[in-house]
């Protein structure tokens, strides 16, 4: 991985920063949601660059706990298959006919020596 540096305006700003071609697309995206979140800090009222990057951070941290604490519920959604009640019938009706096989089978088999069926 090749590192490469690219520059990014942050609270207005110049700040060189090192990345690989790879992760600079996401390293942008990063840098201009930090940013917003610092110029909505500023324009509500913090003064200082400083806190106005804590409150970015603690926001965007918030965000990020919330995601995590909503991802499980959302992944068990998708990877829950949805029931066909059609097929759960189809289903059914198959297994019941493989144990009338089963059953007239075993009506009909004998043991080693035994010349009669095995009834239940």
């Amino acid at each position: 991985m090749s590192q490469r540096r690219i520059e990014v305006t942050l609270a207005g700003q110049k700040i060189a920063l090192a990345t690989s071609v790879e992760h600079e697309p996401l390293l942008r995206a990063a840098c201009t949601l930090v940013d917003e979140q610092i110029q909505l800090a500023i324009n509500g009222g913090n003064r200082s660059i400083e806190r106005a990057s804590m409150m970015a951070a603690l926001k965007i941290a918030g965000d990020l706990i919330t995601l995590k604490n909503t991802a499980p519920d959302t992944k068990a959604q998708r990877s829950s298959p949805t029931v066909d009640s059609e097929e759960v019938a189809l289903l059914q009706s198959k297994i019941q006919s493989l144990e009338n096989q089963v059953d007239t089978l075993l009506q009909t088999l004998s043991l080693p020596g035994s010349p009669r069926p095995i009834v239940p």
